[in-house]
């Protein structure tokens, strides 16, 4: 199907979501700092999904999916392929339901989230780290299995779930002068910027990026989805490409996508550990590491940022490496 015939998500569905999911997730806190607001020179919140069940955001849309599913597509279970926060979302979804969920995990997920994804009573599957190999491996398992696909992010009902978190955050902190979340495949940015966009319209929505990944940023300048071809980044959440249905509501919506080294995510993230004494992992660091790098755009505002996960290996530590 073309993608101008594919029903965009509004912010209607995502508060339609949130009354279906909102007695299984929880209502992550709002977190900010005097001293980090100092050294950034803006009002920082963050909205902190590392504390979300499965330690990250993705259990929104996982759980919202599996809910929408009717009985004859969730009666064979589901697969997806994620390299971690996903399946292991996914994973404690289906359970919940009753039926078997099947993983395709690249091999250099990091082992903590491979444990977590084993520990939900995901069937895993290991796969290269590429996204050709990530589709034709679950094409495999899906056909031996029979499972309903649930994409990470291509997916109407996925992103309808992802959206709920910053319609949180507007519950708590509104007003805002701008959001920003991680982009990978999209599926945050772009429940994020529907519902912010739709509901708050003055308020700027950003991705933010890795320089070392990024694919999205390349895309929405050049009007065309670049693959992401095994990216170098520590932010291993962040290493797939958008899809047709996230570039759609991107270049509807977003107002610019922030790229950043891998520097500074190390930098954000130790902020925010030594700072606010909380875990959040490489892939949340990124949209903070965007605010300090863009300290001029950002000066003096209030600023949310949606903290999307904190599953970190803390035997592989980015600065003691």
């Amino acid at each position: 199907m073309p993608t101008n015939a594919v029903r965009l998500p509004t912010a209607s569905d995502i508060e339609e979501a949130y009354s279906l999911i909102v007695g299984m997730v929880k209502a992550t806190p709002v977190m900010t700092s005097r001293s980090v607001n100092a050294l950034l020179g803006c009002s920082l919140f963050l909205k902190c999904e590392n504390f979300q069940r499965v330690g990250a955001f993705k259990f929104r849309g996982a759980t919202h999916a599996v809910l929408r599913l009717n009985d004859h597509d969730a009666k064979n279970g589901v697969i997806t392929h994620s390299s971690g926060n996903h399946a292991a979302a996914l994973a404690l979804a289906a359970s919940q339901k009753g039926i078997p969920a099947f993983i395709v995990m690249p091999e250099n997920a990091s082992e903590i989230k491979k444990k977590a994804v084993a520990g939900y009573g995901g069937i895993i599957t290991f796969c290269q780290p590429t996204q050709k190999d990530r589709e034709e491996t679950m094409l495999m398992v899906k056909e031996k299995t029979g499972a309903t696909f649930i994409h990470p992010y291509d997916n109407f009902n996925v992103i309808c779930g992802q959206g709920t978190a910053s319609l949180e955050l507007m519950q708590e902190v509104n007003p805002l002068d701008a959001v920003l979340a991680p982009v990978g495949g999209g599926g945050l940015l772009s429940g994020t910027v529907t519902y912010i966009k739709e509901r708050f319209p003055d308020v700027k929505v950003y991705g933010a990026e890795p320089q070392n990944a990024d694919d999205a940023f390349r895309s929405l300048r050049d009007n065309t989805i670049y693959p992401s071809i095994k990216p170098q980044t520590i932010a291993d959440g962040l290493l797939t490409s958008l899809s047709p249905l996230t570039f759609s509501v991107l270049k509807k919506y977003c107002n610019g996508i922030l790229t950043v080294s891998e520097f500074a995510i190390v930098e954000a993230m130790q902020m925010i550990w030594e700072r606010m004494k909380i875990i959040i992992e490489p892939s949340s660091a990124v949209p903070v590491a965007a605010v300090m790098l863009n300290r001029e755009l950002f000066a003096g505002k209030r600023v949310g940022v949606i903290i999307s996960g904190g599953n970190v290996d803390l035997n592989r530590l980015p600065w003691q490496c």
